[in-house]
């Protein structure tokens, strides 16, 4: 998943610090622990006498390796700051928010906190705020972990989607999620004395033919940029849960090499802005969902996310597939848009049109590469996309 970058954004008057003078509104959970992020909210009332009675809190949640690392609030209820602090938040995330009840969220917050004191991890700022919540340890049945976990995680309906979120989460280290995906005793760890923690960047899965119901995996992974095609075997049953696990081969590969498995072809349009950057990138920001925003020496990248993680459910999973497209507005006045499918070009393109920013856009050219150079262009010192190409094609 790509890290979200976060704005402080203050809420007025502080919020009491107990727990008596708060009343629990509701809140939701993310869909997405098999991603191995889950985002959280929880809104109180203040039972106090306050300016502004509402309090929000958001958490980040990372199962891998950072456990409980983003926290901000919001007294009050500005429309326009809960919105930037949830899409900062879980914008990126894909999932859908589920509804939670204060002892689940406590439970899920006290387990998160346990793995940063395991972990040696710093708590996020805030804790006068938030440590009421994880200060007596909430204990849930069997059940009752069952029922949360089915809040936290993704409906599995295929094998390719069963696959890809196992070995994801194998690969993370990510054993506890892993174990959900499983029937029966399935050995997890296989790959941990050779790996330490890794991305899985990309997975082909294909069906025995002879077999029905094993599968090969071919997966490349990525840890401290280094690069290995790892193979490996999966059984899996008629209800999409992994009943048998073993490895098959593996070596390491070139950076090179990991490049060409992830190449794709990539779509982009150019448009002149007729209007100062700085207000444009203000008004993109405002009229995309599911938008992170991230500042370069010479513009701001928009990074829009799919709405869902169905990318996990194919034959071949790739994680940068869970960018929808991208939106580069340079310092000089010009918008590249970029995007790995040409129907979501064409959406984006559409999208633009319908806009306010309609009229202080011109499209000047239009260009299907075989390979991404969008990101080449913003770490390239050249002011002009179409400079940029006319250069690397005289290289």
């Amino acid at each position: 998943m790509t890290k979200p970058t976060f704005t402080v954004i203050e809420g007025g008057l502080s919020a009491p610090k107990d727990t008596d003078k708060k009343t629990f509104m509701g809140g939701y959970v993310t869909n997405t622990r098999l991603m191995g992020v889950t985002g959280l909210y929880i809104h109180w009332k203040l039972t106090e006498h306050y300016a502004s009675p509402d309090f929000h809190q958001f958490f980040y949640l990372d199962a891998e390796e950072y456990g409980f690392e983003t926290y901000k609030s919001i007294l009050g209820n500005s429309v326009e700051e809960i919105s930037s602090v949830e899409q900062a938040l879980i914008g990126g995330l894909g999932g859908r928010k589920m509804e939670i009840t204060q002892r689940e969220a406590r439970y899920l917050l006290c387990e998160y906190a346990r793995f940063n004191e395991l972990h040696g991890l710093p708590f996020p700022e805030g804790r006068e705020e938030y440590g009421f919540l994880i200060e007596t340890p909430v204990s849930l049945s069997p059940d009752e972990r069952g029922l949360l976990m089915e809040k936290l995680c993704d409906p599995i309906v295929s094998p390719y989607q069963a696959a890809n979120y196992f070995l994801m989460r194998c690969f993370g280290h990510d054993y506890e999620a892993a174990s959900w995906l499983c029937q029966g005793d399935v050995p997890l760890d296989i790959y941990k004395k050779e790996h330490p923690m890794a991305t899985l960047c990309k997975n082909t899965v294909d069906e025995d033919d002879q077999r029905p119901g094993s599968y090969l995996c071919e997966s490349l992974i990525e840890y401290n940029e280094h690069y290995t095609l790892v193979v490996s075997e999966l059984t899996i049953n008629s209800s999409n849960q992994i009943t048998a696990f073993e490895k098959c081969s593996g070596f390491p590969i070139s950076s090179a090499e990991a490049a060409m498995m992830l190449a794709r072809a990539e779509f982009v349009t150019v448009y002149e802005v007729l209007m100062p950057p700085e207000e444009f990138s203000l008004t993109l920001r405002q009229m995309s969902s599911n938008t992170m925003m991230t500042p370069h020496e010479n513009g701001k990248l928009f990074l829009t996310f799919n709405t869902n993680n169905n990318h996990v459910n194919r034959r071949v999973f790739r994680l940068s597939e869970d960018v929808f497209g991208l939106y580069y507005i340079t310092d000089f006045g010009q918008l590249i848009v970029s995007s790995y499918s040409l129907s979501s070009i064409h959406a984006m393109e559409k999208d633009l049109r319908k806009s306010v920013l309609a009229p202080y856009l011109m499209a000047t050219a239009k260009y299907e590469f075989k390979e991404p150079v969008l990101y080449e262009f913003i770490q390239s010192d050249f002011e002009d996309f179409n400079e940029f190409l006319e250069f690397i094609r005289s290289e």
